[in-house]
């Protein structure tokens, strides 16, 4: 059986991530691409299905809606790590705790004394306009003021390879159990690779967050931590069950809390017992039907009052998603110059507002080569690909967009980077993006790599697993 070959694999016309423009390996995918080189095909095939049974065997899936169906899928992992310098990554590590800090000194400002606003930086009612901005988080003060405490941003790559944020998600963000588990499947089909080379290590991750729980609370001696999940159907179930494993922490639903005198108790088999911090895997608008949706039926009636005065913490905090929307994003290099006094060390895409007329006009007239995003939506949905759109799909677009402009954004296509991926047991180039997770604090940490999603279609730029696409483990590796 012939092996896999390197010299067959051929770059696109964007950035590679393992090919030069001189169709040469990166000197930093060599360890990897030499090492699976002399894999008969026979090995690599075993390998695979290896890779594949590790992930059957630790039950890692998520699930997928559709036709009012839900229907549970294996994770997928492609064996062919995507590799990221560590003199690289300095940077990037810089630039996402700089943009964190920025974004939760944002929402800080919002809730409190609108600095941002008197000064004329952000128009005050784009924000006030917010599908995401809650007014009853006026003028309180989580722990440390910091709102997002966990972050997860995601990254791509330009034709000149550049690293550019794409979104950041503050809301409910999710993916890091398959950052984790990806790394755990790569040691245990690739263990000599582990044991020679200097790959920085993810699982720390877990540590992190505990620590970030307990720093949250006021109870310093033994605090109660608690992760609360819509369910067991919810997409990211899986996540919520490996974190509160991970961690040593119960996982509640909203039915095994309650609220007495403001405080939140949790029921157990010994009686009623307080918790002091929760990690909330639950939409604001669900969190509390007394305050937000009044016909939620997985929230905690009562538990906003009982944070509001101080007597749980929860993160993400309440409001936090103010800051996750995509026109306010494009806001963020204007606000690290204001709140930092620096300029951003990561770049990111240029955004045009469809809620200014000139720029709205702008996108309309070029629809057929931009993508044009909802500013609240997740998972992919939503978007448009001009370029790849129906002139029926483009015209419906420019009526939403006409309809409700502070909804939408526009955006230059991103040549995103493609890695070597298996595809039918031979390399083939697919487009990839990043997702890093930020976690603040009492201290800030940034995971060293993140998640790497991956379009497994063709040509797609869609990399969500709910829509077709795959991973990659992320190696930060020093030469």
């Amino acid at each position: 059986m012939p092996k896999i070959s390197w010299e067959k694999y051929e770059a696109k016309k964007v950035f590679d991530e393992y090919v030069g423009e001189n169709q040469k390996l990166r000197p930093e995918t060599k360890t990897i691409s030499n090492f699976i080189s002399k894999y008969s095909r026979k090995k690599l095939l075993t390998t695979i299905k290896n890779s594949e049974n590790a992930i059957s065997q630790r039950g890692v899936t998520f699930r997928v809606y559709s036709n009012d169906k839900i229907t549970d899928h294996y994770w997928p992992l492609d064996i062919i790590p995507r590799i990221i310098k560590k003199k690289d990554w300095n940077k990037i590590s810089k630039g996402l705790a700089q943009r964190v800090r920025t974004l939760n000194f944002f929402i800080h400002d919002v809730y409190n004394d609108q600095k941002i606003f008197k000064d004329k930086i952000i128009p005050k009612n784009i924000i006030l306009n917010s599908g995401n901005f809650r007014k009853e988080c006026i003028g309180i003060k989580p722990p440390f003021n910091v709102w997002a405490n966990i972050c997860g941003s995601d990254l791509v790559r330009d034709i000149n390879g550049e690293f550019l944020v794409l979104e950041d998600n503050l809301r409910v963000p999710s993916g890091v159990s398959y950052m984790l588990e990806n790394r755990t499947v790569m040691k245990s089909v690739f263990p000599e690779i582990f044991e020679k080379h200097k790959i920085s290590p993810v699982d720390e991750y877990c540590s992190k967050l505990y620590s970030c729980m307990r720093s949250l609370s006021k109870n310093k001696s033994n605090p109660k931590l608690a992760i609360l999940t819509p369910g067991v159907f919810n997409s990211a179930y899986f996540e919520h069950v490996f974190l509160a494993q991970q961690m040593g922490v119960e996982l509640v639903e909203g039915s095994d809390l309650f609220v007495e005198d403001n405080k939140v108790f949790m029921k157990t088999v010994y009686g009623k017992e307080q918790l002091h911090t929760l990690y909330r895997r639950i939409d604001d608008l669900f969190l509390d039907p007394k305050v937000f949706n009044k016909s939620s039926l997985i929230g905690v009636p009562g538990i906003f009052n009982a944070w509001k005065k101080g007597n749980i913490s929860i993160l993400n905090a309440p409001g936090s998603g103010v800051a996750d929307d995509k026109v306010v994003y494009s806001y963020v290099p204007k606000m690290i110059k204001f709140y930092l006094n620096e300029e951003p060390i990561i770049n990111q895409v240029e955004t045009y507002l469809c809620h200014e007329k000139k720029q709205m006009d702008y996108v309309i007239q070029n629809i057929a080569k931009l993508v044009v995003k909802p500013a609240n939506e997740s998972g992919g949905y939503g978007i448009l690909i001009g370029p790849r759109a129906s002139k029926k799909e483009l015209d419906e677009c420019v009526k939403k967009i006409k309809k409700n402009p502070r909804n939408y954004i526009g955006q230059k296509v991103v040549s995103l980077s493609t890695s070597p991926t298996l595809i039918n047991n031979e390399l083939d180039p697919r487009h990839v993006d990043l997702r890093p997770f930020i976690i603040s604090g009492s201290n800030q940490y940034v995971t060293q790599g993140g998640l790497t999603r991956v379009a497994l279609k063709k040509g797609s730029l869609i990399v969500n697993s709910s829509q077709g696409g795959g991973s990659k483990d992320t190696w930060i590796l020093d030469n």
